[in-house]
């Protein structure tokens, strides 16, 4: 498998010969001082594909090449956005950068409660705990009907959180779950989150799906003529959140999206953490069952909790059976390389990592610090070398 890892591009605190040092060959960014919607011109795409590879580089995967809000709300002339979607895809596949991760979750992308759990042998994590979200939710958003969507025992527990925190407290609780959009620099207070929530008051998901689909339909034809594999994120966490729907969280929506445009090009990025945050997704089987349409893997882990919160957890802990996840994708790989196939080695990335030792002092992305990462590469590369000697996988 190819190790990649996620760089934020030249503001990053985590620097490019940095990340060589770590043993990864490739580069998992995109131009995030482009507002979403707006093509990537080829002149913008190849000055950041030529600082990559001064520094000895490729850049292996774009993540993301945002999907407009618009789209997912099916508002309004939607034919000028897929257009400029379809034109960055052509301008990315002419200078040779043809794997493409996008979500199509909606407001928000992942989501956490807490940014710095300590942990017992040191460091910190990221959790998502069931009664702060409630407790946004409910008494801070004050959504209607929110309170029947929470069960009864996380409902008290947020009221006893929300009756007990200062003002300071729940302006942290915001900005944690603002954190989750690490590309982006859209963030919004109380009324302003509520402004964009309520223009998806009335979606359901078969809503969401719908504009999916139709996403998909605009897209995928030119991916495939001009030679880019799209691979979708799945939801994080897999759950609907403030009364928005999600419709990428278990293995029968990855069906459905699979199936409404059938072709190799229309693919799964693989993330064994957000998966892994639901309590049915059983990951091994996910990876065997679309292995042939995974195109990019997250590989990272979580421990849950009988409430629905979880935390991040090592790579190698949590409750993903990460053996058989990597075995999977090595096995896939050897049907693709005996097939011929010239992309048959799969980029993955350590996703997400504890604060080790002096990460704390980089003011990197929550969830991106260097050496959490880098022990989290290490332990990976180390299974995926055990595995493939075992089985005769290439690596």
């Amino acid at each position: 498998m190819e190790q990649t890892w996620r760089w934020f591009g030249p503001a990053d605190a985590v620097q490019l010969h940095e990340i060589r040092q770590t043993g990864a060959t490739g580069i998992v960014t995109a131009l995030h001082d482009i507002p979403y919607g707006v093509v990537w011109s080829q002149e913008a795409i190849a000055e950041r594909k030529a600082m990559i590879e001064a520094a000895g580089l490729r850049w292996s995967v774009v993540e993301s090449l945002p999907v407009s809000e618009a789209i997912k709300l099916g508002d309004g002339d939607l034919e000028p956005l897929f257009a400029n979607y379809r034109e960055s895809l052509r301008n990315l596949a002419a200078q040779g950068v043809d794997c493409v991760c996008y979500n199509f979750m909606p407001v928000l992308d992942w989501t956490r409660t807490q940014l710095a759990v300590p942990l017992p042998g040191g460091g910190t994590a990221l959790r998502f705990n069931a009664h702060e979200h409630a407790a946004f939710d409910c008494f801070m958003l004050q959504r209607p009907g929110a309170e029947a969507e929470h069960k009864p025992e996380v409902l008290a527990r947020a009221r006893a959180w929300f009756d007990a925190a200062s003002e300071s407290t729940k302006d942290a609780l915001l900005a944690t779950i603002m954190a989750g959009l690490p590309g982006s620099y859209q963030r919004y207070d109380v009324p302003g989150l509520r402004r964009v929530l309520d223009a998806y008051r009335g979606i359901t998901r078969d809503d969401l799906r719908a504009r999916l689909a139709d996403f998909l339909r605009a897209v995928i034809p030119t991916a495939a003529e001009v030679g880019v594999r799209l691979c979708v994120h799945p939801d994080d966490p897999p759950r609907p959140l403030f009364g928005l729907p999600r419709v990428v969280s278990n293995e029968d929506d990855i069906a459905f999206l699979l199936d409404a445009v059938d072709v190799h090009e229309n693919g799964l990025t693989l993330c064994t953490g957000s998966l892994g945050a639901g309590p049915t997704n059983d990951l091994p089987a996910i990876a065997r069952r679309f292995a042939g349409r995974t195109h990019f893997v997250h590989l990272r882990n979580v421990t849950k909790d009988a409430d629905g919160s979880f935390e991040e957890a090592t790579h190698l802990g949590g409750d993903v059976d990460m053996v058989a996840v990597v075995t999977a994708i090595l096995a896939e790989q050897g049907r693709r390389r005996e097939n011929g196939d010239a992309d048959w080695r799969i980029p993955f990335r350590p996703d997400h990592g504890h604060e080790l030792l002096d990460d704390g002092q980089r003011k990197t992305h929550p969830g991106y610090p260097l050496i959490g990462r880098l022990r989290g590469l290490a332990e990976l590369r180390g299974v995926m070398t055990a595995v493939a000697s075992l089985r005769g996988y290439p690596v």
